[in-house]
């Protein structure tokens, strides 16, 4: 059985979580989970150590194979289970999708981490206000380049639903949060009519909201 490492609130586990639902696995029968991360611990222990050196979640095992880092993880398992036809893992779909991976990792997700971080993780006496306001700011803009692709297309790799679209939408869930919750401090979140479609979309079609806590 396949086990998983890391707390449902982790948008790094979030994505596994999604992707085994979309894979129509089910938690307690075909994946074992244990928490791990902040308040529950375990991530720093010397046998979780020994599975992910990093000392972060999510961590997964498969027999002898041990992966970290989410989007490998998702990779593989979309691998893994192609028969089930969810995911294609054909060359061209599985490139366009891995290069939103690779800009969610790389560019969206290091700006938007610093509202988020700053506003969810941080007293509220060490908050750096300008950097939370600029780095929201900064989100707004990126996420515009993601808003003129969906201008053209269903999902952000094409015609049908991916990989990318997993990481991306967690993301946007997170900018929707914290301009609604904070908007004084994060300063007005762009209108991009695009992505809220292909949010709403998502949310109708996929596993999005039973598989990630709302």
């Amino acid at each position: 059985m396949l086990r998983i490492w890391g707390r449902k609130s982790s948008i790094n586990v979030q994505k596994v979580l999604w992707c085994l639902a979309e894979l129509g696995l089910e938690e307690g029968k075909d994946f074992e989970r244990i928490d791990a991360g902040l308040h529950f611990g375990v991530n720093k222990t010397p046998e979780f150590l020994t599975l992910n050196p990093n000392g972060l979640v999510p961590a997964l095992r498969d027999g002898e194979l041990i992966l970290w880092e989410s989007n490998s993880i998702l990779r593989y398992l979309a691998h893994k289970y192609a028969d089930r036809n969810r995911f294609s893992v054909d060359l061209a779909p599985m490139a366009s999708s891995d290069k939103w991976m690779d800009w969610q990792l790389s560019t969206l997700w290091p700006a938007l981490r610093i509202p988020f971080l700053g506003l969810t993780r941080t007293p509220e006496a060490e908050r750096d206000y300008a950097a939370i306001h600029k780095a929201f700011q900064d989100s707004n803009r990126l996420l515009e380049i993601l808003d003129g692709v969906l201008s053209k297309q269903a999902y952000c790799s094409g015609p049908n639903f991916h990989l990318g679209d997993i990481v991306l939408t967690l993301c946007v869930k997170r900018w929707f949060m914290l301009s609604d919750q904070y908007p004084d401090k994060t300063g007005p979140r762009a209108e991009l009519s695009h992505i809220t479609r292909w949010y709403d979309q998502i949310c109708k079609s996929t596993q999005f909201t039973k598989a990630v806590e709302q």
